[in-house]
């Protein structure tokens, strides 16, 4: 396909995507990783005729959410277009990675392989799409209708902590693993026309690939269905949750970043004008592209968003990292033996939001007027029920000092500001000191991102109680933008065998990092000594929750 009005670019470019709950983003990154050309297709807005509500449809089940495939699959078309309809010269694109919200499944039918082999597709996937799949809807990481799986799971496995050892993680219901297991016992007749099963992100990868491509590693820890440590499938685990043919429908071993899956299939050569040589990429989740591109071996990276969220690289170890079942460990999307511990709380911007009342400012003002350590007060706010420590709820109060710790009323009003910020913090500083092996480095830096990552007192709070210094990026795309790192990473790597993803990034910083907070020695020393109090404090709160 001629391009008469490309834009002409002497560089190579590198596409990458990023498919959310609620859109579908593209961006073309150069080798000095800036972003050329953005782009996106909101599910809601820009392709109302699939009645999604946040992308996605609830029901009819209880507590189920799915996701139309063919809305994925038309706002696939429309993104391309809109890429197209940019002027970007698409046959300079060397390599399409990308990522993808972890834990959704796609179910393929028999059809699938021949119809994605097929150089003549029709114009667009969308109308091409129903006759490759055994359903049109894909489980989503919202969906809580999998309990009664969850449970026979992670008693089949030897407890919820034999399960988090094995796999990273305890059983989930919005992990993949159970929500095959319940397709599989609900709808028999929709998993026996099932040929092959993909991860919302490998199914992205499929539709450039021409083929079904395999499952990426990182993303594949979110299934409760691979041995974290060899980032193989687990035997038993397959069987318990898909029988024997579950194997052939997952297809082989799980991928590592830098693995070229092939070239991208003739059908976008011959529709758009790609290169015949433009290579595939492994598609990963959204978690571990956005640690690939803000973070490195010896970050931690703090989301504080609606929900926080900690993603805390590891490098390869003699021993590995703990698995506690209040946490998750994921194989690393471009270092081979290296991990990544993830935290995610239900309650972080609400909370605060809760506790400030609206008035920002004041909040401020109060957070940076008191001491560390609130003057021997503690304050724990969950308004909704939370995943860390799992299932408490409530509001509940302390104060400490030389008689231990008591049980309080209430927290004088000028020190809840602070005592919130300190609570969420020290949550989850007690956990990354459980999670890091003996004798590992130190971590080096906490970069923060999300809604309430500008705020500077919350800035100089997080230097101090983790004790590092803490770092901004200037961007927002950090998913899209880990997925086309780990496309030209994948095309670079084909170029230097044996180099790093690191090694490919000393010739471009991925994101600008800016320092905006360093830890205060005395300030540091305070939250060092309240570990220990806050995680008496939380188990006063586990034990009153598991009470009532």
């Amino acid at each position: 396909m001629s391009q008469p009005n490309s834009i002409v670019n002497p560089e190579p470019l590198f596409l990458g995507f990023d498919l959310s709950t609620q859109q579908l983003k593209a961006l073309l990154l150069t080798p000095a990783h800036t972003i050329a050309h953005e782009c996106a297709v909101h599910f809601d807005r820009d392709l109302p005729h699939y009645g999604t509500t946040g992308g996605a449809h609830h029901g009819p089940v209880p507590h189920e959410v799915t996701s139309p495939v063919a809305m994925w699959l038309e706002a696939l078309d429309r993104v391309v277009q809109m890429v197209s309809d940019a002027g970007v010269s698409v046959r300079d694109i060397k390599a399409v990675g990308g990522a993808a919200q972890q834990h959704g499944s796609v179910y393929w039918s028999t059809a699938a392989p021949g119809l994605l082999r097929i150089s003549t597709l029709p114009a667009r996937f969308s109308t091409a799409g129903p006759a490759a799949f055994s359903t049109p809807r894909a489980p989503i990481w919202q969906d809580a209708s999998t309990t009664a799986e969850c449970t026979e799971l992670e008693e089949a496995a030897g407890g919820a902590q034999a399960l988090a050892d094995l796999t990273g993680s305890r059983a989930y219901e919005r992990f993949t693993g159970p929500q095959i297991a319940r397709l599989r016992k609900t709808q028999p007749a929709v998993y026996a026309a099932t040929a092959h099963i993909s991860l919302v992100s490998s199914f992205l990868a499929s539709l450039f690939l021409g083929a079904i491509a395999p499952i990426e590693v990182s993303d594949a820890s979110g299934m409760n269905l691979m041995d974290v440590l060899t980032g193989t499938w687990s035997p038993r685990l397959l069987e318990l949750c898909g029988g024997p043919e579950l194997r052939t429908k997952l297809g082989p071993e799980p991928v590592s970043g830098g693995t070229v899956l092939g070239r991208i299939s003739s059908w976008w050569v011959q529709r758009w004008g790609f290169d015949p040589s433009c290579v595939v990429a492994p598609f990963t989740g959204d978690n571990p592209a956005t640690s690939a591109a803000l973070s490195g071996p010896g970050d931690a990276l703090l989301s504080l968003g609606t929900s926080t969220t900690l993603l805390l690289s590891l490098p390869p170890a003699p021993t590995p990292p703990a698995r506690p079942t209040t946490a998750h460990l994921l194989a690393h999307p471009a270092a081979r033996g290296a991990s990544i511990a993830m935290l995610c709380y239900k309650n972080g911007a609400l909370a605060r939001a809760h506790v400030a009342q609206e008035d920002w400012g004041k909040f401020s003002a109060e957070a940076r007027a008191a001491a560390p350590g609130c003057a021997g007060h503690m304050g724990l706010w969950f308004p909704l029920r939370e995943i860390i420590p799992p299932g408490v709820v409530g509001e509940f109060f302390f104060t400490h000092g030389e008689g231990g710790v008591k049980k309080a009323e209430g927290i004088p009003q000028e020190l809840r500001a602070r005592a919130i910020l300190e609570s969420q913090f020290l949550s989850v500083k007690a956990r990354v000191a459980d999670i890091i092996p003996a004798g590992a480095e130190k971590l080096r830096r906490l970069v923060i991102t999300g809604g309430a990552s500008g705020n500077e007192v919350i800035q100089g709070i997080a230097a101090d109680v983790f004790g590092m210094d803490v770092y901004v990026c200037t961007t927002k795309e950090a998913a899209g933008l880990g997925g086309a790192l780990l496309a030209r990473y994948t095309w670079w790597h084909s170029q230097h065998p044996g180099a790093s993803f690191e090694d490919m990034l000393k010739e471009a910083a991925a994101v600008e990092m800016r320092c905006v907070a360093r830890p205060r020695e005395e300030a540091r020393g305070v939250y060092d000594g309240l570990v220990d109090v806050y995680r008496a404090c939380e188990a006063d709160v586990v034990a009153a929750c598991a009470a009532v």
